[in-house]
C-alpha cells in the first residue's frame, strides 16, 4: 500500500483526480475534516460509482454502506449517501446524490452487489424508489406496514397497529386507535422543584432555625 495515499497529501491528489474524470457529472468535491466527499448528479450516479470502481486512479472497489438522509426543507428532501472503501489505498470516500420525494435513482447493483438489501432499506425507510433494481420490496417493516418510518414527518404511533386474534386465528392490521391524543404526565422530581420527598419532611421545614452563634 502506498503509505501517502492516506495522508492529506494523499486525498487531496485523488480529490483532484476524481474532479477531472468526473467533470461535468460533479456537483462538489470537498474535504471536510480529513473526509473526502462528493455529491453527483442524480443521473450520473451509476456513471460516477463505475468510475470510482475502475478507474485506476480511485479503485473504490468495496462498498461499505449506502444510506438515506430526510431534509424536509429542501425541494430535494432526501440524499442517498455511498460509503466506498479503497482496498489497496486504505482510502475512503462519501459520495451524496440529491433526490425528489417522487423522483427515482438509479439501482446500483449492477456496480456493486452489496447494494441490494441497502436499496432495500432505503426503499423501506424513506420510500425511495431504485429504478431497475431486481427485487425492490420492503426488508424491515411487515407487508402491510404503511408508510416509510425514517421520514421526519411519519407519526412515532404510525398509521396501523397489529394485534393478534383470537376469534380469526390469525395477525391483523387496524389503524392506529388512541384514546387519548394528547397524554400530558406530571412526574415530579426533585429536579423540578418538589418540596415533600418523604412522609415527615414537613417538620423539618417547620423547625425553628438553630440560634446563631455569637462573635468576639
Amino acid at each position: 500500500m502506498n503509505q501517502t495515499a492516506s495522508t492529506g497529501e494523499g486525498l487531496q491528489q485523488t480529490c483532484a483526480h476524481i474532479k477531472a474524470r468526473l467533470a461535468d457529472d460533479l456537483v462538489s468535491a470537498d474535504i471536510v475534516r480529513g473526509e473526502l466527499s462528493i455529491k453527483v448528479k442524480r443521473a450520473a450516479i451509476v456513471k460516477a460509482l463505475t468510475t470510482l470502481r475502475d478507474d485506476a486512479g480511485c479503485q473504490f472497489s468495496q462498498l461499505v454502506d449506502l444510506c438515506g438522509v430526510d431534509y424536509p426543507e429542501r425541494a430535494e428532501r432526501f440524499e442517498i449517501v455511498y460509503h466506498l472503501l479503497a482496498m489497496n489505498t486504505n482510502q475512503r470516500i462519501r459520495v451524496k446524490v440529491d433526490v425528489g420525494e417522487d423522483m427515482p435513482v438509479a439501482s446500483v447493483t449492477d456496480v456493486f452487489h452489496a447494494a441490494n438489501w441497502l436499496e432495500r432499506e432505503v426503499w423501506d425507510m424513506y420510500g425511495v424508489y431504485f429504478s431497475g433494481h431486481p427485487d425492490l420490496r420492503r426488508i424491515l417493516t411487515d407487508y402491510g406496514f404503511d408508510g416509510h418510518p425514517q421520514r421526519k414527518d411519519f407519526p412515532l404511533t404510525g398509521y396501523v397497529e397489529m394485534r393478534y386474534d383470537e376469534d380469526q386465528k390469525r395477525v391483523i392490521y387496524e389503524p392506529v386507535k388512541l384514546v387519548q391524543d394528547f397524554r400530558s404526565f406530571d412526574f415530579l422530581s426533585p429536579w423540578e422543584g418538589i418540596q415533600k420527598l418523604l412522609p415527615g419532611d414537613e417538620k423539618a421545614a417547620a423547625a425553628p432555625a438553630p440560634p446563631k452563634q455569637g462573635g468576639a
